[in-house]
């Protein structure tokens, strides 16, 4: 039996109703055919069935795409119905939706609060920056429809997260995102810095992508500002994973895990794969319809996949941070590189970010563990 494990499923596949320029998952419709992605009933319930079997103490779906709110709300309620099934006493089941939020609705609203989904929403910051990059197919911008999605939430009461991908120009505006999204009464926060090639030179950052300098400026102000703001009054993701490490846990973000072992990702077709950055032939594991879900997830592929983490550059083997950051993500190693076993492209912007806000964190980490021991 493989270790406890969480699934990344895209029932739409690469499908959106958005073209985000920078967005990396689009390409991936050229393995599945140009047809619409679906995924249907039979898998569903496969996937549900297959993955409650292993028994894990706590079951985690995590709907993402493409965009998962294409498969309508239907679906959905489907899912839920089937984790009733399935699932048996004692079991602990959650379900996490990342989407842009233009097909949010009340309806869907009440449906993701009464079934506790974690939503997850991206927006790029205030409009004047969200609409650069994330425009419709019409090349209409999406901040408005957005808004009207999260207001949706807001109205039923169901939790919701921003996630905000740092490109070369809201990266340059740290106090602005942070009034923006705070004005808005946002409490969970999840900055992505974005690197993606040029389809010219694959040694070359495509201009939307942000420099390792960039990113640990960023951080290191919006740091600055958390803590102004009060640690407890909004949560960083970032923060909270490195937090999570100082207090004796593990990290809450697979980028400083010791191997990338947290989930596999599930496409519309029941294929599955290693991770949602590496949906390629040679990461395929297999097809849910055929094998096993804990099967997949404990095949030579797999485990060859996850020891690549570790496999890291002699420079990180002698890193002060080698314990916190473990190397980073692999595809950001190979992302202008082709080999995940230099440095992380991030490696600069890690460096500036510890160095600054460390000693603080660690401080933080200190009162928890006496606030923990007092109670």
């Amino acid at each position: 039996m493989p270790g406890p494990f969480t699934l990344l499923i895209k029932p739409a596949g690469p499908d959106c109703n958005v073209a985000c320029r920078y967005c990396f998952y689009a390409c991936k419709a050229d393995m599945f055919g140009e047809q619409a992605h679906r995924m249907s009933g039979e898998i569903l319930e496969r996937l549900v069935k297959s993955y409650l079997e292993c028994r894990f103490a706590q079951s985690g779906f995590a709907w993402q795409g493409g965009e998962p709110t294409l498969m309508g709300l239907d679906f959905y309620k489907r899912l839920v119905a089937l984790q009733r099934y399935y699932g048996r006493p004692g079991q602990v089941v959650s379900n996490a939706l990342q989407t842009n939020g233009i097909l949010l609705d009340d309806e869907w609203g009440r449906f993701l609060a009464e079934y506790k989904f974690l939503t997850g929403i991206s927006l790029d910051g205030p409009k004047e920056y969200h609409d650069i990059y994330r425009k419709d197919r019409a090349g209409n911008g999406t901040f408005d429809r957005v808004m009207a999605g999260i207001e949706a939430c807001r109205r039923n009461n169901a939790e919701y997260n921003i996630l905000v991908l740092l490109n070369n120009i809201n990266v340059q505006h740290p106090d602005e995102l942070f009034d923006f999204f705070t004005g808005l009464g946002v409490q969970f926060l999840q900055f992505v810095p974005c690197v993606e090639r040029t389809d010219e030179d694959p040694h070359k950052a495509a201009p939307y992508s942000i420099t390792p300098k960039e990113y640990g400026v960023f951080m290191n102000r919006i740091f600055d500002r958390w803590l102004e703001y009060g640690i407890r009054n909004l949560s960083v993701r970032l923060f909270d994973s490195l937090l999570n490490c100082l207090v004796g846990g593990p990290p809450t973000e697979c980028t400083f895990g010791r191997r990338c072992a947290d989930y596999i990702v599930v496409e519309h077709n029941g294929d599955a794969f290693c991770c949602d950055f590496y949906v390629t032939g040679d990461t395929r594991l297999g097809n849910i319809m055929e094998t096993p879900i804990e099967q997949l997830a404990e095949n030579e592929v797999k485990r060859l996949f996850n020891r690549k983490k570790m496999d890291i550059d002699n420079k990180c083997l002698v890193c002060r941070y080698l314990d916190i950051c473990r190397g980073g993500c692999p595809k950001d190693r190979a992302m202008l590189t082709g080999t995940h076993k230099l440095p992380s492209y991030f490696c600069e912007g890690y460096k500036m970010f510890f160095d600054h806000a460390l000693p603080r964190l660690r401080a933080i980490a200190q009162n928890i563990r006496q606030e923990h021991k007092s109670n």
